[in-house]
């Protein structure tokens, strides 16, 4: 029988510390959340690779390093309100969950949705929502938020979601230049989101927050 507990104790000694973060909530949220739960089956044994986890149709499971040092750059405190964009099968929502006061989950594939509710609900996560629809649209009906997550490379983030962010609210996303991606916190102040560079990484541009998207509607 495979030991995943030991997995998540490699993952984080060898990913996660390494990484320059050291925050307790982070480090024990990813210690506790079974991750191996949150990837198909057929996933199980790669759960704690080092390097993005392919989902398929465009979609992965972000690098634990990666969601580590957002989290870490983002540093949710436990009044606030979280909403994470395209989670798929609910990973990211569950470790935000054990910081945060509540996590809005947004994932427009119902399947994966029914599988995030479900694997959610099995890991205690009492604090967490999951919402079906479009990606870009956010979830305003449990807005506005102090904190947004996105799970996937964007081109760029449609106005829509930038306003259901508080003021003085904080967002994490990978801005993805071709091979190259960035990730990069705004702030909020007022109307205006002003960005800074944290760190470099790399993911699958989502569908939802492509040039291509916007060019087309």
């Amino acid at each position: 029988m495979t030991d995943f507990a030991a997995r998540r104790r490699t993952m984080v000694d060898t990913q996660i510390r390494p990484s320059d973060v050291t925050k307790f909530p982070i480090i024990d949220a990813m210690l506790s959340v079974r991750r191996e739960n949150f990837v198909p089956d057929a996933q199980r044994e790669a759960a704690y690779v080092e390097g993005l986890l392919d989902l398929g149709n465009g979609r992965c499971l972000l690098e634990p390093r990666t969601l580590a040092k957002m989290l870490d750059a983002l540093n949710i405190s436990n009044d606030e309100v979280v909403l994470d964009i395209a989670p798929a099968m609910g990973y990211s929502t569950a470790v935000a969950a054990k910081m945060a006061q509540l996590v809005v989950a947004v994932e427009e594939d119902e399947e994966l949705a029914t599988e995030a509710q479900t694997v959610l609900m099995e890991a205690d996560a009492d604090n967490a929502i999951v919402h079906v629809g479009p990606l870009e649209q956010g979830a305003t009906e449990h807005g506005p938020y102090d904190v947004i997550l996105i799970q996937g490379g964007v081109e760029h983030v449609p106005d829509a979601l930038l306003a259901q962010l508080k003021d003085h609210g904080r967002i994490a996303c990978l801005f993805m230049d071709g091979e190259l991606g960035t990730v990069r916190i705004g702030h909020k102040s007022g109307e205006r989101v002003t960005w800074r560079h944290a760190f470099n990484a790399n993911a699958p541009v989502l569908r939802a927050f492509s040039t291509d998207r916007v060019f087309s509607l």
